[in-house]
């Protein structure tokens, strides 16, 4: 992946960001967290990519620049960001039987995604064969969700003392 190849997919899901901000109605402390959730996640992510690289489980090849890292973990943050917008919501309706449920969608889906962006664009990323990536892959994305989300909590708050909570009648 180039360096303009990343900026772009971050600019794209900035935008998506701002969107999620709008539908969710977050407030600045909100954001504020889902964004350190972000970079939290995105730690743990680099974290995942460089044990994976290391056992050849996957290939994410890197631009050769000394700012390429910095901006992958920074967009990794962006694209982190909204999702915590959204397990706020969800825990905050649902409580933690609907954060489960999402992590266990993410852990579903989250791998066929990455299969098909590795087949389309082979340049950004490439599985080794086997069972071990794709679960590699489930174990990161299962991960990325809760630690994102439990920092976001710790710099927010509880979704459920937040002004938008429905009181029970």
């Amino acid at each position: 992946m180039t360096t303009q190849e990343m900026l772009l997919v971050s600019g794209l899901y900035l935008i998506s960001f701002i969107i999620v901000i709008y539908f969710t109605r977050a407030s600045f402390r909100r954001v504020a967290g889902s964004l350190v959730g972000g970079l939290a996640a995105s730690l743990m992510g680099l974290g995942a990519i460089v044990l994976c690289e290391s056992l050849e489980w996957w290939h994410i090849p890197f631009a050769p620049s000394a700012y390429f890292l910095p901006i992958f973990y920074f967009g990794l943050a962006v694209t982190l960001a909204p999702i915590y917008l959204v397990t706020w919501r969800l825990t905050r309706r649902f409580g933690w039987r609907g954060l489960a449920i999402f992590v266990g969608i993410v852990a579903v889906i989250g791998p066929p995604r990455d299969y098909v962006y590795a087949v389309t664009f082979p340049e950004w990323m490439v599985f080794a064969p086997g069972v071990a990536p794709l679960i590699a892959d489930s174990v990161t994305y299962v991960l990325a969700v809760v630690i994102g989300h439990a920092v976001m909590r710790l710099v927010s708050g509880p979704s459920t003392e937040d002004r938008l909570v429905r009181l029970p009648k």
